[in-house]
Formats: C-alpha cells, structure tokens, sequence
C-alpha cells in the first residue's frame, strides 16, 4: 500500500498528491505513467507522473475530478493508503539536445509537460513553454513552469491571465513570425493536441503528443488503449504514450474516448456524488 504523504488543491476539481513509492520513484522517467487502484473495488486510473524525488521516494500525481473513480480518489486524505500503484509504465519521453524546444501544456495536461520541460532545460536546450487553462482559477503550476523556461507564454479561453485564447494561437503566431523551431511537445485534451498537430503541420515541426486512451492493464494484453499511428495500430501503455502527432488518427482517437460516457454518467449519477457527497462535507 502507498500512503499520501501531502495532499493540495491545485484549482477547482484538481488534486496534488504526494505519494511514498521509492521503488517507483527510483526507476520513474518524464513521460512515464503509473496506474493505480484506490481500493478492492476501485477502477484503474492510470496517470502522468507529474514529478518524482529519487532521494525521498516520492511520486507526485497531479489528477483532475471528472468520474466517478476520480472524484474517490479525490477525497483521499493525508495518511490514507492507495492499495495499488504499478509502475512506471510506458517508454519514457527521449530527452537530447534538439536545440529550441517548445513545450505546451493544456489544463491539467501542464502536469506531466513539467518533468519534460525540466529535462529538456537541463539538457541544454532554449525551452519556450506555452502553458492554457480556461481561466486563470484554473491555470496550474504557473511558477515552476517560468523556472524552466527560456520563456513563458500563457493563455487563457477568457483572457483573465495571459493572453485571450487558445495555445494554439501563441503557437501559430510564432511560426508565422518565423521562430526556429526544432521539437514541439504537447500534453493536453486531444481536440489541444490535434490542433497543436495541425498548426504545426504545414512548417514540418516535429510535434510529439502524450496520448491518454482507455486504459486497463497498462501492459499491452487487453488492447484498449489501441491509437492509430500512420498506418499501424500502437499501444499508448507499451509503445507509448508519446507518438508523432502528425500521424496520429485524430477523429478515430477522439471517438473511443467517447466509447463510456453514457455509462460515466450513470456512475456519477448512481453514486454519492450525484447528490451531497459525505466527503465533500468534510471540506
């Protein structure tokens, strides 16, 4: 079992924890991903590692309440153990010296762009980061992304912190004006990450994604978290999550991450969270 040795709310709806798992933390790379399981009945949840302490034996899981399992998860306590945690999982992000680097983080997703954005710093490259949340309640990890980055942009859908729209827009502006750019990381939504694609596309940047699909065993045997990348069918657990984003098969990705809603929703509706929650009560 692994016990939650800090807890903090980030923005509304989502949580830090900080969780000992030296073994974990010990072999974790940027770009891995752990799966957990609250308790005997809980879903899996697999999740970015949003930083490690190799010293300390720390994990920090940075997550956001959307279902049921992770609305659970959010209620957990300081000193509540997490039955499972497996990991970490998935091929690590390939970190060398590309030269000038834009990172880009979307919501939730500026989570695991951190780690990849420090590696990439202390690998000698000029990091620009474009970080976006809907709003500035809702913008996470603003000040430990200015420490590793060259520069740092900031958007927000209604303009309360940084510029007004999408990350997107910083993007494509600064390929309009010709900035030099060699590798482009991006870590959101899928509709972010498909439009970071697309603007990329027609000045042949790399852009390289971290894809989130259903996910069960995390170690290739179910198949759910299939993505269709060129013409060859990948698991984001095992071959993953990284792929290039200009290959990936967009609307088909987007689609089976729709497969569940209708019974998320029942979840939601059939727990205590589709009314006044106990331990919400608490907070």
């Amino acid at each position: 079992m692994f016990e939650i040795i800090r807890k903090e709310t980030l923005a509304e709806g989502i949580k830090l924890f900080e969780v000992a798992a030296p073994e974990i933390a010990k072999k974790a790379e940027p770009g891995q991903f752990i799966i957990l399981r609250k308790d005997e009945r809980g879903e899996r949840i697999p999740l970015t590692i949003a930083d490690f302490d190799r010293n300390l034996g720390i994990l920090v899981l940075i997550f956001q309440e959307v279902g049921r399992s992770t609305k659970e998860l959010g209620c957990m306590e300081v000193g509540d153990k997490i039955l499972d945690l497996a990991g970490p999982l998935g091929r690590a992000s390939e970190i060398e010296e590309y030269g000038r680097v834009v990172c880009i983080g979307g919501g939730v997703g500026i989570a695991p762009v951190y780690p990849i954005t420090r590696a990439l710093n202390n690998a000698d490259n000029e990091v620009i980061s474009i970080i976006g949340a809907r709003s500035a309640d809702q913008l996470i990890l603003k000040d430990k992304m200015a420490e590793i980055s060259h520069q740092l942009y900031i958007a927000s859908d209604d303009g309360t912190i940084g510029q007004k729209g999408f990350v997107t827009d910083v993007l494509a502006k600064l390929l309009a004006d010709e900035v030099k750019i060699d590798l482009i990381v991006a870590i959101g939504p899928l509709p972010m990450m498909q439009a970071v694609s697309e603007v990329s596309r027609p000045f042949g940047v790399k852009t390289t994604v971290s894809m989130n699909p259903i996910m069960v065993d995390g170690t290739g045997m179910c198949g759910a978290c299939r993505v269709a990348v060129g013409d060859k069918t990948k698991f984001a657990c095992v071959d993953g999550p990284e792929f290039d984003g200009h290959k990936v098969d967009w609307d088909l990705a987007i689609k089976r991450s729709r497969m569940f809603l209708a019974e998320e929703k029942q979840a939601i509706e059939h727990s205590c969270f589709g009314g006044e929650c106990q331990c919400q009560k608490k907070k």
